[in-house]
């Protein structure tokens, strides 16, 4: 007979996770997946209605919820956001790096360098910043996650911002998980293909949506990997639709 298995919410249970990105979309569908799990919760965007919508929505829920107006591109709101996560729980065992932004389909030729630095600075720059500043408030046992999608893999031609900051993004998360084994601090590249989430508005507003995954199947595909024995990790979780690659 084989052992009984052992309740994710036996293992997530108190644990504090911080989820950048959090307003909408896949963030907001992992925010909801790790409450029902029992974690403490900070959640960050930069939009303020969407935060206190996905705020009121927690709490409904009985979460415990700590909402922070949070612009990842800069160093100053990462600091107050980091430093509010010290000052509330002393500690932070799970860190969601999803915040991130597209651009609409242009070419090199056409497409703006406001647009290109954009991308750049949310997508990479904010993961090494809110990382960085973490990084003291973790131990052993904790998990860093890295949303990066397919695109960190895979070219889309228009979309060489996007394209460029996903594969750097998954260059600082490889270099991150072996400056952390010997700390015991797991490091996942997150890689979902397309997902039903608000991105596409601006990256390809007459996308097939209805082939699309939606956010709360990627949220579970992550949580079943966070709740694996500490001997083990997932080092990058691709999850795609099972229509492919739209």
């Amino acid at each position: 007979m084989s052992p009984p298995v052992k309740k994710s919410s036996q293992s997530l249970r108190g644990k504090v996770a911080l989820i950048t990105g959090a307003g909408q979309g896949i963030g907001l569908a992992i925010a909801r997946a790790l409450a029902a799990e029992g974690c403490n919760l900070v959640i960050s965007s930069r939009n303020k209605t969407a935060l206190a919508k996905a705020c009121r929505e927690l709490k409904a829920k009985n979460a415990h919820v700590l909402p922070r107006l949070c612009d990842v591109r800069d160093p100053v709101s990462v600091h107050s956001l980091i430093t509010a996560v010290k000052s509330r729980f002393h500690r932070l065992d799970i860190l969601i790096n999803n915040a991130g932004v597209a651009h609409p389909n242009l070419n090199v030729r056409d497409l703006p360098f406001d647009s290109w630095r954009e991308v750049i600075d949310t997508n990479l720059n904010g993961m090494f910043l809110i990382t960085r500043d973490a990084l003291p408030l973790m131990k052993s046992g904790g998990v860093i996650v890295n949303n990066l999608s397919i695109a960190a893999k895979r070219v889309f031609a228009g979309s060489s911002a996007y394209n460029a900051s996903k594969h750097g993004a998954l260059g600082f998360t490889n270099t991150l998980r072996e400056e952390l084994r010997e700390k015991g601090i797991r490091v996942i590249a997150l890689l979902p293909g397309a997902t039903d989430t608000a991105i596409w508005n601006t990256l390809w507003p007459e996308a097939p949506r209805k082939k699309m995954m939606q956010p709360e199947t990627v949220a579970q595909a992550l949580v079943n990997t966070l709740v694996l024995p500490a001997e083990s990790t997932v080092e990058e979780l691709v999850i795609m639709p099972s229509a492919g690659t739209l």
